[in-house]
């Protein structure tokens, strides 16, 4: 990998500029006047004027943490010298409120969809095998295994597959608590994706998330669409497996060719994710990210950011964006929780970054949500929804969930997601179903070093001479061809049979 430059000014009131690559000792940095006594890592932050001990470390312009001793100039800033403090709660609600500037030429952001009975458009077309209960999980997986290793779907290649969605919850837990209406919203929201075409609902029978509950709720009846067994009723174990096996080969020949249509890219649903993250995050593939965001809102599209302690230290950013005082007001609401969530099981917000995101720059929670909240970029804030809560708003959407990856991707595909876009510094491996995962690395040496896992190398908008705005396009078009039916990376290597994880809150009894 070639590197143009040495470092990276992302401020004028920066008081640190990011390592292009690693810095030699002895290095001078050209147009900051310091020279660098010990080598720095690839994406890590060096000091471009004294900080004083208890001085605030200023990078994208905001405050990322405060110096614990005194930083020289041309020295290293990281967690030796540099630690979380206090950060802006000035929310000010709507201060910095646009309205969005909607495209209205259409020509190229079109995708190939399959438009649905109730007028949705999904991007994939899959069966979901749902476990109500951890009972049931091996049961659907076996099922899975049996239809999509057999010749069974050969006669049906509008079908991309069987989706086992097994979880380790359902039972020993509070029937009417937090953790419940998560896992009840997780599966309903599986169960009706755009992106499935019918689902079988698979229990043992005893549980606390009964089928039955999900059938008073969400009022649906056996029929094409909907299926139901139970372990118990049905005579056990290998039983269940022969019948649901029967029950998919029955239903086959009635869910239609899922033909491909021209549909507009308003009827995208895009969640925005990172995980693996480093010190070129922020300056790579999060804000060109943001942008193809930002290009998806101006053509009427949704875009659903997500991780709630992972904007911690950033959400006053989001707040003066939102479109009126209750969506700005949902989001301080959502802070507020996981401040008093994480006291009570004896945590901080400041419990990351990572040690895989440490190694690559990151400091502080701070610096990390900064660069984690550049992927939604600049649009209106629309609305905040729960975990898995069905989003019926357009434009930038924020879904309340943990940082875990695959809980929150889960609830973003719940919410009704049909692709998702993942940014990496480090290298995560994630895939998932029935969504497809495109994978953005924010660095060149990942993108050569891990290529059957990546999509799309961002790295080059530091070394390559590509910019945020050319890079943006050519994901905004990336998104379009993954929706139209190619194939991402993770898809190809199989991966996203083991990222179905609802979020569990609540004691486990």
């Amino acid at each position: 990998m070639e590197t143009k430059q040495r470092a990276v000014r992302l401020s004028v009131a920066d008081n640190v500029v990011v390592a292009a690559a690693s810095v030699p000792s002895g290095t001078v940095l050209e147009g900051e006047g310091v020279v660098v006594p010990r080598m720095v890592p690839m994406g890590h932050k060096i000091a471009t004027r004294p900080i004083p001990s208890g001085e605030a470390v200023v990078k994208f312009g905001q405050v990322i943490g405060y110096a614990t001793k005194d930083i020289a100039p041309g020295e290293h800033v990281h967690v030796q010298n540099c630690a979380m403090g206090a950060h802006d709660q000035n929310y000010r609600i709507g201060a910095d409120y646009r309205p969005v500037q909607l495209r209205n030429d259409w020509t190229g952001a079109t995708f190939r969809g399959i438009r649905r009975p109730d007028g949705r458009v999904g991007t994939r077309n899959f069966i979901a095998l749902c476990a109500t209960v951890n009972c049931s999980a091996s049961v659907i997986r076996y099922v899975a295994d049996r239809i999509n290793g057999s010749c069974v779907l050969d006669a049906y290649p509008h079908i991309d597959g069987v989706v086992a969605l097994a979880h380790g919850t359902g039972c020993g837990m509070s029937g009417n608590d937090e953790g419940a209406e998560n896992l009840e919203r997780v599966l309903w929201g599986y169960a009706t994706h755009p992106n499935v075409c019918a689902a079988i609902f698979i229990g043992l029978g005893c549980e606390v998330m009964q089928i039955g509950r999900l059938k008073a709720k969400y009022g649906f009846s056996e029929g094409t669409r909907f299926h139901t067994l139970t372990i118990q009723e049905t005579g056990g174990t290998r039983k269940t497996i022969e019948t649901a096996v029967r029950m998919v080969e029955e239903i086959l020949p009635d869910l239609g060719g899922a033909v491909r249509e021209d549909v507009p890219a308003s009827e995208l649903m895009l969640a925005l994710q990172c995980g693996g993250s480093d010190g070129y995050s922020g300056i790579t593939a999060n804000p060109a990210l943001g942008r193809a965001a930002d290009m998806l809102v101006e053509y009427g599209g949704t875009v659903v950011l997500s991780e709630t302690p992972e904007i911690y230290g950033a959400e006053h950013l989001l707040v003066r964006r939102a479109a009126s005082t209750e969506v700005g007001q949902k989001l301080i609401d959502r802070i507020r929780w996981w401040e008093d969530y994480t006291t009570r099981n004896k945590g901080e917000m400041n419990n990351n970054p990572s040690p895989g995101n440490k190694a690559g720059g990151l400091t502080t929670i701070l610096e990390k949500s900064l660069g984690a909240t550049a992927k939604g970029g600049n649009s209106p804030l629309a609305d905040v929804v729960l975990y898995g809560e069905k989003i019926t708003s357009h434009g930038l959407v924020f879904m309340d969930s943990p940082g875990y990856d695959p809980a929150s991707a889960t609830g973003q595909i719940a919410s009704g997601a049909q692709l998702i876009c993942f940014t990496t510094g480090r290298g995560s491996a994630f895939g998932s179903k029935p969504a497809p995962t495109i994978k953005l690395a924010t660095n060149s040496r990942l993108y050569e070093s891990m290529p059957d896992d990546m999509d799309l190398n961002c790295g080059d908008i530091i070394d390559g001479g590509a910019s945020v705005e050319s890079k943006a396009e050519e994901i905004f078009r990336k998104v379009l061809a993954v929706a139209s039916g190619e194939r991402s990376k993770s898809e190809l290597l199989g991966l996203g049979d083991n990222e179905f994880v609802p979020w569990q809150i609540g004691a486990v009894m």
